[in-house]
């Protein structure tokens, strides 16, 4: 343990107390005999695949389930909120994945929705704004308290949630998947708040399927499984393959694949690409088997180019070129007939259709070549969809919504319905934002295998080891500029980052 994790443990008092708790639904155990301790001025990691009763977990301390049995204390005292208000009256609030802003109203109004600043029934616009300008502050945003939600970006709406839960005087914040659409710096600054807010005494409960972030963030472990706590650690500086091995309780020799040697010949060439306000003047080529990485910070360009790619922000100038043959790409449908296909980052507004079938999403692209006489077979659809579930282990009901698989597997799915499509290049922009371990795997090797099946790869990370360690090469942007095209022995993390501020 370090002197600083020394120091931590020594000043930290034990706010929230979980002992033995245990919920079941209909069918499935979530919880089963859970022990947790969250101390002041420490940060509690909790990691675990997805399904493992993370997200039970995380309902029962803020209010939103009821344990079924077992026990917890608040300072002491008693503690089982009925209600998300019960418990962030104790001081116990969840900041959730997906951030509960009002897009068009401002930060400071957004900080205290329900609770505004009142006389005589009217708003005190000057007195909220300047105590949000103290919350905001506190948390290091720098935009005024005036400007709407919808104009900042996701870190700063970020801050702007962890504003509003000091607002509630939170003294243990719930931060479930943080810096999942983050990139490198804006989650660095994520951690120097939570670093400053520990120093205040504040005690968190971190959700992370990002394991390199543990050591940095942490100052205690627990490991998850199957609704069970499987694995602790009174210290966070514990090597990254004993988390996975305690996670998935397999040991995982090699995480990323190593990548193949490309076959030659030119598959896909970009020249002088750009759109103007987003990128200009990229330029690289894919050969066919190649796993190209596109690495930057958030803003630098990467999902314009991914987008522009595959025609659904269309380029204004510039080349693309796939197997000799120049397209003209001005929709998404140009791109899937010159066999370019696009996972997105955002898979639940872009990439998947909610509220369908998992087979349906799966076998969306895909009707016309299961149909007879332009009737669509369903047995011809339940054939390609069961055969790519395996290939994929995809896990779920094939006539189960989208919506209600987790994260890896919608990515999955996701993934899945352009297979059948026999792609040229393939392009994953941020392919695990949001998955657990064991799905990482999965699509690691679902891309290695369509490298090796002579496809072009083009994978976007906002995670530098996850583009190192698949990439053969790496283009780096920086502020919608190419500043390098790097190959796999001179891609270190100091050589992209360099290249990734200097635009």
């Amino acid at each position: 343990m370090s002197v600083l994790s020394e120091s931590r443990a020594s000043a930290a008092g034990i706010g929230l107390v979980c002992r033995g708790l245990t919920k079941t639904f209909p069918g499935v155990r979530a919880l089963d005999g859970v022990d947790l301790e969250v101390r002041y001025g420490q940060v509690e990691v909790v990691l675990g695949e997805n399904g493992a009763g993370k997200s039970t977990l995380m309902k029962i301390l803020s209010g939103a389930h009821a344990a079924d049995a077992g026990s917890m204390t608040l300072d002491g005292a008693p503690y089982r909120p009925d209600t998300p208000r019960a418990a962030i009256a104790s001081g116990v609030v969840m900041i959730h994945q997906e951030m509960n802003l009002v897009p068009d109203l401002s930060v400071a109004e957004n900080i205290f929705l329900g609770r505004q600043h009142q006389r005589n029934g009217r708003i005190q616009y000057g007195e909220m704004n300047r105590a949000a300008a103290e919350l905001t502050r506190r948390v290091g945003l720098t935009a005024d308290v005036s400007t709407p939600v919808s104009r900042l970006s996701v870190a700063a709406q970020q801050q702007v949630e962890i504003a509003k839960a000091l607002s509630l005087d939170a003294r243990i914040l719930i931060l479930d998947e943080p810096t999942a659409a983050l990139g490198a710096a804006e989650s660095e600054r994520l951690f120097e708040i939570i670093d400053e807010l520990r120093a205040d005494g504040v005690g968190f409960v971190y959700i992370t399927h990002r394991l390199r972030e543990v050591a940095r963030v942490g100052d205690r472990v627990v490991v998850m499984r199957d609704g069970q706590r499987v694995a602790g650690w009174d210290r966070a500086d514990v090597e990254i393959d004993e988390l996975v091995e305690a996670m998935v309780d397999r040991t995982v020799d090699q995480v990323y694949p190593e990548p193949r040697e490309p076959d030659d010949g030119e598959l896909l060439r970009v020249d002088g690409l750009g759109r103007e306000g987003a990128f200009s003047d990229v330029s690289f080529t894919v050969r066919p088997g190649e796993i190209l990485g596109i690495a930057g910070l958030v803003g630098a360009g990467r999902t314009e180019l991914a987008r522009a790619l595959f025609g659904a922000e269309p380029a204004d100038r510039g080349r693309i070129v796939v197997d000799g043959r120049e397209m003209r790409i001005r929709a998404p449908v140009d791109a899937i007939s010159a066999g370019i296909v696009l996972v997105p980052e955002d898979r639940k507004a872009q990439g998947l259709v909610l509220g369908m079938s998992v087979q349906d999403n799966i076998a969306l692209p895909s009707l016309k070549d299961v149909a007879q006489g332009g009737v669509v077979r369903r047995s011809g659809v339940k054939r390609l969809v069961d055969e790519l579930a395996r290939r994929l282990d995809l896990r779920g009901q094939p006539g189960q919504a989208a919506g209600t698989l987790s994260g890896g597997n919608q990515q999955k799915a996701a993934i899945a319905k352009w297979i059948p499509k026999n792609p040229r290049v393939v392009i994953f922009d941020e392919p695990t934002r949001g998955v657990d371990v064991g799905a990482k795997v999965s699509i690691y090797r679902l891309i290695d295998e369509l490298s090796r099946n002579g496809v072009g790869v083009i994978v976007i990370s906002s995670e530098l080891s996850e583009v190192l360690g698949l990439a053969r090469r790496v283009l780096v942007l920086s502020h919608g500029h190419q500043t390098g095209l790097l190959e796999r022995e001179e891609a270190t993390e100091e050589r992209v980052m360099t290249l990734a501020v200097s635009g």
